[in-house]
């Protein structure tokens, strides 16, 4: 069973999902760089105030920070039966990095899961939500729509508003930029033979599948 596992995909694309059926299903814990951030810092460890240092300041944290944080992570009891990475490696750097880290622990990384959804379908997928200003209900034009056209269905009101970040010149922005990032990652994951490409368009259930089939 491959059991080291990076779980890769543009914003929009489905990750999050297919992330919490692969721990629930395998019991393995997803390491995000978010949380180890978090438990870092909350830790306290002598990384973990480095980060801080630099998020306090509102600037990148490095990548060498970065990358002795997830050795740390990946020292820990729990991801001796395997772990799902999540948000890293980001650059590539960070997956040559990676790369030295597993054999420095004498382990390897099994499969990259990364799923591919058409930017059009994102870009529909990621401006879609709407929120009530009166009660915080929130819609989506197209998964989940109020009842009747710009009311809120819990409150009545008719203050429907989108957040700045799901405006589409700034989800645009954020696809392109996640692209251009993902690509030489993509291609160095996927000439050592590890990367498996899924349609992020298929149904929840049937690309749970498809990622059962990979795992093993």
């Amino acid at each position: 069973m491959k059991k080291n596992l990076i779980i890769t995909g543009l914003p929009g694309a489905g990750k999050g999902t297919q992330a919490e059926r692969i721990i629930d299903k395998y019991g393995i814990p997803h390491i995000s760089t978010g949380d180890m951030f978090r438990a870092a810092m909350k830790n306290e460890t002598a990384l973990g105030l480095e980060a801080k240092s630099f998020m306090d300041k509102g600037e990148l944290v490095p990548d060498e920070v970065t990358n002795g944080i997830v050795k740390e992570r990946l020292q820990e009891e729990d991801t001796k039966n395997g772990f799902l990475l999540d948000g890293f490696p980001r650059t590539m750097e960070q997956a040559v990095a990676l790369d030295n880290i597993m054999t420095e622990l004498g382990r390897q990384i099994d499969a990259v899961i990364n799923i591919e959804v058409n930017p059009d379908v994102l870009m529909a997928r990621l401006t879609g939500r709407l929120i009530c200003r009166n009660c915080g209900a929130t819609y989506h034009k197209l998964n989940h729509p109020p009842k009747v056209e710009g009311v809120c269905d819990r409150c009545g009101s008719t203050d429907l508003y989108q957040r700045e970040d799901d405006k589409p010149e700034t989800v645009e922005n954020r696809i392109r930029i996640n692209q251009e990032q993902s690509k030489p990652i993509i291609e160095f994951y996927s000439e050592k033979g590890l990367l498996h490409t899924l349609n992020g368009e298929t149904e929840i259930e049937d690309l749970f599948q498809e990622v059962q089939d990979i795992i093993g």
